[in-house]
This record gives C-alpha cells, sequence and structure tokens, in this order.
C-alpha cells in the first residue's frame, strides 16, 4: 500500500485503518498451508527415478520399505537421508496418467534410490522433500533394523527415537569447523584400578577395549570419564558417553569442558529445548564435534568414526526406553560396540548381573581396584538388624534406631548428613519368618503373592501355592516386609530443631547442597551432591527396598544404597554409613564389605540354576484375556519356548498418571511371560513379531491391543 493510499481518508465520520491493525490481523488469521503437489503428469528424474522410502507407520505388518516415483523437480534434493513426505494408502484403484494418487500424507525417510522397482504396478510420486539436509545415513539405519530385530519391534518406531524432530531455525545454521585432535591424556585416577592406566592407553592408541568398571566412591568418575574420552578423541575417532539423568550429565559435561575446553563435545538432553538439542545432533551428524555426553536418546547419536561407547549406571530404569519398542541402552550400545568394532566402557559403582554376565562370557574384562583402595575410598559401614531394633528402646518409640541418632549427631558436627528413605507405594513382597528367604514358587520360582481369598499363588504362572514351607530353613510362617517412611523429615527436625532439614525427591530434585551442617533427607536416586561429601548416611526402612516384588529387588536395593554411601567421605575422614536392614542379608552383607560385584556373580548363578534373565531371555506378552490367548494360539513360538501364565495385571490407580504400557483405566488386562534359554532369544523375538504383524494386518490389533515387550525391566 502506497503512502498516499495510507493517509488518504475514508467516508465522512469513519477513521481511517491503520497498517499495523491490518498487519496485526493479517498475522493473526489461520491461512491454511498449501499441501504438497501430486505431481500429476510430471516428469520423473532420468537417473534413478525410484526412491525407497520407509514411512512413519509404526505398525508390524508395514515394517519394510515403500517405492516412489521421483519427480524431475525433486531430483536433486531427494538424495539418500533427507525426510520426505509421501502420499500413503490409496490403494491400487486411484489411478491416473499411469500414477497412483490420493491417499493421506505422512513423513518418512528416503533410504536409497534405484533405477528399477520391485513393484510391478503403477508407483505414487513423491509430494515434498522436506529438507535437503540428510539426517539418516546407512549406518545408523542399520544400527535401526538391528534394534527393531532384537526388540520385535518396527523400525520406524525405533527411527522416530533415534533421529530428533527437525527445526528449521538450527537446520539453517552452519556447524562450525572440526577442532583438531587434543593430546593424550595420562592416566590419572584411572591408575587407582587394576588395568586402569592400560585402558586409558589402549584407547589413545586406536585400540577397542571392552571392560566392566566398577568405579570407587567419590566424585571422580565423572573425570575419569572424561580422561577415556579425551583418550579416544587423541587416536582421531569419536566417543560417545549416556547417562541415566540430566544431573550426571551436567557433572561429565563439566568435566568434558574442563578436560577439552569449549565447543569440543555435544550435550543432548532433553532439557537442552527442541532447537538447540536438534542443533547440537546436527554438528555431531555433519562431524564438526566428535564427543557426545547425553541422556537415553543419544544412545542413537550418529557420532562419526565412533571409537568408544560409554554407559554410566545401567541398572537405573532410566535407562529403558518406555516408548516402543522399548530399547535398553546397555544393549543398544553394546549392539554399537560390536557393529562399529569400537570400545565399551560400562561403568557403576555397583554392579548388575547384565555386567557380571559379560564379564563371565569374556565378552568384557573387568576393571576393579584392589582391596586396599576400595578400603581407603569407602565409608564405614555399620547395621542394625531386628534384634538390634527389638532391644532397642529409642527404636521402638521413635521408629529410629540409637545408633543412627548417634551417628546423625556426631556427623552433624562436621557437615552435612545424608538421610534415604524408600518412596512410598512400595508393594510387599512374602518372606520367610524365620529367614527372609523371598517366597516363591516351586514350578517357576516366580514370587508368591497373598490373594484376596487368602491362598497363596505365584504372580508369574499363577499357579496356587497351599502347602508352602521354605527351602531354606524348613519355616512355614510368612510375613510382609515393612513399607513406607512415615514423616522421617518431621520426625528428624523434631529431634535436632537446630539444624536445617532438606529434602529431594519428587517434589523438588537437589542437584548439590553445601559443606555446612544439615540433615538431607532423600528419596533413591534423588540424593544431592554434598560439598566435601557427606559426613554420614542413614539408609532407613532396608525391608521396604528388599521386600519389593520384583527379581531385581537385592540387586536394585543394593544399587541404592551404594550410590547414596558414595557419596559419603571416606572411612579415613570419619565418613560413616548406616544401613537399617537385617544384616545376614545378602546385599547388606555386599554393602558392609563394598563387594557389588560378589554380589552380582553369586546372583548370576542362581538365575543361570533357576532359568532367570540375563541368562534365558523373556518377553512379557500383555492384553485383555481373549486377545491375549488368541496371540498365544496362533504364535509359532521355538520349541524350546515356556509360558508361565497368564496372571491378572494389577489396575492402575486412580489419579496416577499413565505411562506407555499401563492397562487402560476400566479394562482388566492379564499377562504372560515367555521364557527362551539362551540362544533362542532372536527366534523369539521373530515368532512375537510375526504373530503381531499378522494380527495387525487382520485388523484385530485396532479392538483389543496386545502389547509385547521383549527382556522387560519389571517381570515380578
Amino acid at each position: 500500500m502506497s503512502s498516499e493510499n495510507e493517509n488518504s481518508e475514508g467516508p465522512a465520520g469513519v477513521e481511517p485503518e491503520q497498517l499495523a491493525l491490518i498487519r496485526d490481523s493479517v498475522r493473526k488469521a489461520k491461512v491454511p498451508k498449501a499441501k504438497p503437489r501430486t505431481w500429476r503428469g510430471a516428469a520423473l528424474a532420468e537417473e534413478l527415478p525410484v526412491a525407497r522410502v520407509v514411512v512413519d507407520k509404526g505398525v508390524l505388518h508395514l515394517d519394510r520399505y515403500f517405492d516412489y516415483a521421483v519427480p524431475a523437480e525433486l531430483d536433486e534434493a531427494a538424495q539418500p537421508g533427507v525426510r520426505v513426505r509421501v502420499r500413503f494408502g490409496a490403494g491400487a484403484r486411484n489411478v491416473r496418467h499411469g500414477r497412483r494418487e490420493g491417499g493421506g500424507l505422512i513423513d518418512g525417510f528416503l533410504v536409497e534410490r534405484c533405477a528399477e522397482s520391485d513393484y510391478g504396478g503403477p508407483l505414487a510420486a513423491l509430494a515434498q522433500v522436506v529438507s535437503p539436509e540428510p539426517v539418516l545415513d546407512q549406518e545408523l539405519l542399520g544400527l535401526a533394523r538391528a534394534v527393531a530385530d532384537r526388540y520385535a519391534g518396527s523400525l520406524a518406531d525405533v527411527l522416530q527415537l533415534a533421529v530428533p524432530p527437525r527445526h528449521a531455525r538450527a537446520e539453517s545454521r552452519p556447524s562450525p569447523p572440526a577442532a583438531p585432535p587434543p593430546p593424550a591424556p595420562d592416566p590419572g585416577s584411572w591408575a587407582r584400578y587394576g588395568r586402569g592406566a592400560e585402558f586409558v592407553a589402549a584407547l589413545a592408541s586406536g585400540g577397542a577395549p571392552r571392560a566392566v568398571w566398577t568405579a570407587l566412591p567419590g566424585p571422580q568418575w565423572a573425570d575419569e570419564i572424561a580422561r577415556a574420552v579425551q583418550a579416544t578423541l587423541a587416536s582421531g575417532r569419536g566417543a560417545l558417553v549416556v547417562v541415566p539423568a540430566g544431573r550426571p550429565a551436567a557433572r561429565v559435561d563439566a568435566a568434558l569442558r574442563e578436560r577439552l575446553g569449549e565447543g569440543r563435545h555435544a550435550v543432548l538432553t532433553a532439557d537442552a529445548g527442541q532447537e538447540r538439542r536438534y542443533r547440537e545432533w546436527l554438528a555431531v551428524r555433519r562431524g564438526s564435534v566428535r564427543a557426545v555426553v547425553g541422556t537415553r536418546a543419544a544412545m542413537f547419536a550418529p557420532v562419526r568414526d565412533l571409537g568408544l561407547v560409554v554407559v554410566w549406571d545401567d541398572g537405573d530404569a532410566s535407562h529403558s526406553d518406555d516408548n516402543a519398542p522399548f530399547p535398553h541402552v546397555r544393549e543398544v550400545l553394546e549392539l554399537r560396540a560390536a557393529r562399529d568394532k569400537c570400545g565399551f566402557l560400562l561403568g557403576s559403582w555397583g554392579c548388575t548381573v547384565e555386567a557380571a554376565q559379560l564379564v563371565e562370557s569374556g565378552w568384557a574384562l573387568p576393571l576393579v581396584a584392589g582391596r586396599e583402595q576400595v578400603r581407603g575410598a569407602a565409608p564405614l559401614v555399620r547395621t542394625v538388624g531386628d534384634g538390634d531394633l527389638a532391644r532397642d528402646e529409642a527404636a521402638r518409640a521413635a521408629r529410629l534406631p540409637t545408633l543412627a541418632w548417634q551417628v546423625a549427631r556426631e556427623g552433624l558436627k562436621h557437615g552435612p548428613v545424608l538421610v534415604q528413605v524408600p518412596r512410598r507405594g512400595y508393594v510387599p513382597r512374602l518372606a520367610c519368618e524365620r529367614c527372609r528367604e523371598p517366597a516363591r514358587c516351586r514350578h517357576c520360582a516366580g514370587p508368591l503373592e497373598a490373594r484376596d481369598s487368602g491362598a497363596l499363588g505365584c504372580a508369574w504362572c499363577g499357579r496356587d501355592e497351599g502347602a508352602w514351607h521354605c527351602a531354606e530353613c524348613g519355616g512355614f510362617r510368612l510375613r510382609a516386609q515393612v513399607v513406607g517412611a512415615r514423616r522421617t523429615a518431621e520426625e528428624l527436625g523434631r529431634a535436632f530443631p537446630a539444624v536445617p532439614v532438606r529434602t529431594s525427591g519428587r517434589e523438588q530434585v537437589l542437584d548439590t547442597v553445601g559443606g555446612a551442617p544439615a540433615l538431607v533427607v532423600s528419596t533413591p536416586g534423588a540424593e544431592p551432591v554434598a560439598e566435601g561429601g557427606y559426613a554420614a548416611a542413614l539408609l532407613l526402612d532396608g525391608w521396604a527396598m528388599l521386600g519389593r516384588p520384583d527379581l531385581r529387588a537385592g540387586e536394585e536395593a543394593l544399587r541404592r544404597w551404594i550410590g547414596a554411601a558414595a557419596l559419603v567421605r571416606d572411612q579415613g575422614a570419619g565418613g560413616t554409613v548406616v544401613i537399617v536392614a537385617e544384616p545376614t542379608l545378602r546385599p547388606v552383607q555386599a554393602l558392609v564389605r563394598w563387594d557389588p560385584v560378589g554380589h552380582a556373580v553369586r546372583e548370576l548363578s542362581e538365575r543361570a540354576e533357576l532359568g532367570f534373565p540375563p541368562v534365558s531371555r523373556m518377553a512379557a506378552v500383555t492384553g485383555a484375556p481373549d486377545a491375549l490367548s488368541e496371540f498365544l494360539r496362533s504364535a509359532e513360538l521355538p520349541p524350546d519356548a515356556e509360558v508361565l501364565g497368564p496372571v491378572p495385571v494389577a489396575a492402575m490407580a486412580a489419579g496416577r498418571p499413565r505411562r506407555p504400557g499401563d492397562v487402560p483405566p476400566g479394562e482388566h488386562w492379564e499377562r504372560a511371560l515367555v521364557r527362551v534359554p539362551p540362544g533362542s532369544g532372536a527366534a523369539l523375538a521373530r515368532a512375537l513379531k510375526t504373530a503381531q504383524a499378522a494380527r495387525m494386518a487382520r485388523g484385530a490389533g485396532q479392538q483389543e491391543a496386545v502389547r509385547v515387550r521383549i527382556d522387560p525391566a519389571d517381570i515380578g
């Protein structure tokens, strides 16, 4: 509009419109975007006129590539790896001028260009190249395919986890040039571990060592990971570090910045926001950055010339994805290490049974410190069992033993004291009243539970148990374990009125606390790091964690206890840990001796004897009773497969947020466990995937869902 029109007067009594208001109204108007062209009658590309596309349809019976014609106008942009939009679902009847038309627009990735199509009918044309930026190379595509096959999922679902959403502004900005390799580091604190210095030297020389690392307590673990990354970068290769949450990611990030400088590594976490995360991911994809630290989704980061993958604290539940096909970080990084022939480092203060299996099989070597080093770095651990509580008048009155009060009072003279209390809502598990051995089914060794009728039954296979007796001591009486913390923070506040009490948990998780005297009450996994370390720690209500109806209850309890105790000062500096649990139990003894590896090795041998994971492979199949029964009948399971159950699935509590995989409100579902011996895991995944795909192709999956999860983290 010209200036004359802008200043002209309208009809009498009417004010002239202001251009600012017009622009504002146009800006707010919802103008529909033009749909991509159908390219009817358009000329095709002269060379390689067929595009092979993986479409974003996460259903198993469509888990394959689809061929599309490449219009000449899209020839240059339609390169392998780019994002495209295609029309899908038109059917063979809707054909005009030799081209298939119609169908809904969906997203996809162009995998490759071909001269001819295997499909004999007419092809639809690519509707649009969303961006010329190649985001899916053959290496990432092969990894995604392997993960989909291992977890009985679809390639499209894995790619949704592997490739972050596009952000146009981040994509339009160039990435900085790649920095030269840094110098190789000295071993530093890696010298505390047997073969630790050799591990760092092997990375710096271009080797691919595989190790399971049991870290010593203290804050040095982040710097030790940074040294391993620097050694890998010095060899001209890339490194990838995956941690369970944002707090440990921030610690590794700080250690890498101190060791490498600014701009030498990328941080891929959900907290970064979509634009920054995509910008960092593109810098990795383009080769500008060779080192990555991030949370779960970073396990697919497209690092160039990958030389090392690191996973910290693999027992944390955050490493298992909540979205189909539910991959686990440890398993994915094992796949990457095998496919890329790169180094592998699995580190933790504790040791999972899966980590012990990697060492026992010879796939990885142990990186552990000698007993003298462990004793010098660990705090003193003292126990309070049932017998002590029964004789303790203060414990009966205040629910906390006298020893815990004394240790807390003495520790507060020198610094903060950590108090770990279990989360509310742990379900009690039945155990022998005399020796506390968990009550298990005689048929499948699953955990026994009390039915509403009062009878005992197995939570895995559903069989009734009418004549239980303890296999360890012969006892016939059962007990339920202790549950809950019951206002521990308020009781401590009344006992120590002059000391500040801080809490860290679901509502607010603290990252760090100062070195001044204070009581820090935390739930497991939310413990903040104290400046200079905690003077003492109280681990309360140990039965609440040991009594969970889960195969991993003992392993998880020990992992949580060691994670809290590792934040306490060493014994030489007066650091003391008090755990309220029966001292004769294996996880408690492992904490007292600070021997997580020995505990994991013994757990592994017992699981091998009973046929438990990870020695066996297991899948959980969940759904409505009729749909589940029909699915199990139709699945061609391996001959050595054993079906346990089905048993009812607990209904979701009212008001609780739904998570992926939860039973829909108002519905009654059942779960069956399918167990196979070693060597049959791939056959089990194929059988379940084939049965699920056939079911979806028939349309049955739209009425009654059946969910399949390979190697579930929680099997009871």
